[in-house]
């Protein structure tokens, strides 16, 4: 059975992917918000794990309605989450299984047991969370092994994260992402997959 991985080439949908191919057909699926966005490293990334992948691109108004949100706010956790929600939603016309790179503490995005059940319920698909009971230090642990990374700043590291199209959205508007944003926010990327795991 297939398995839509949301990608957006980092560590945890990385691993998140690695897991459950040992059960089910994954395919990576990284959502943009414009086609223009460059987005060869996640290409690269993709490809080093060896798994079909697919560019997704969001409805053209989301970025739009999200940035304004964030502004509204003052903060992008709410914004965040809908977009999430908007890309597990929009995969679930295509694929039974659903899953993403969320982990144990994760805040943002974090869907609730109520809107896992929502999901199921409404549209038939299971969303599943590999990692959600792995924390940080086995995350960490679990990479070392497997992957080959490199991390940076969000907005700085070329990677295919829901933040990323938000932080230019808000340039293009004249507004600095680090009123919204956490500074020093770090990312990662992966450049490869060991050999040896």
């Amino acid at each position: 059975m297939r398995a839509a991985v949301l990608f957006s080439g980092g560590k945890d949908s990385s691993l998140a992917a690695i897991l459950l191919s040992t059960w089910y057909e994954v395919e990576l699926n990284t959502y943009l918000f414009s086609q223009d966005t460059n987005i060869d490293a996640v290409r690269k990334a993709a490809g080093s794990l060896g798994f079909p992948h697919h560019i997704r691109q969001f409805r053209e108004e989301l970025l739009g309605e999200m940035v304004d949100l964030i502004i509204r706010e003052g903060f992008p956790n709410n914004a965040i989450q809908q977009v999430h929600r908007e890309a597990i939603r929009c995969l679930c016309d295509e694929y039974e299984v659903i899953a993403d790179g969320t982990r144990f503490g994760d805040r943002v995005p974090l869907l609730t047991d109520d809107e896992i059940r929502s999901i199921g319920d409404r549209y038939g698909c299971s969303y599943i969370r590999p990692l959600i009971g792995f924390p940080k230090k086995e995350v960490e642990r679990l990479v070392s092994r497997h992957l080959i990374i490199t991390n940076g700043v969000t907005g700085e590291i070329e990677n295919g994260d829901y933040e990323t199209g938000i932080r230019r959205e808000l340039v293009r508007r004249g507004l600095s992402p680090e009123s919204f944003f956490p500074p020093a926010h770090q990312q990662s990327l992966v450049t490869g997959r060991k050999t040896n795991s």
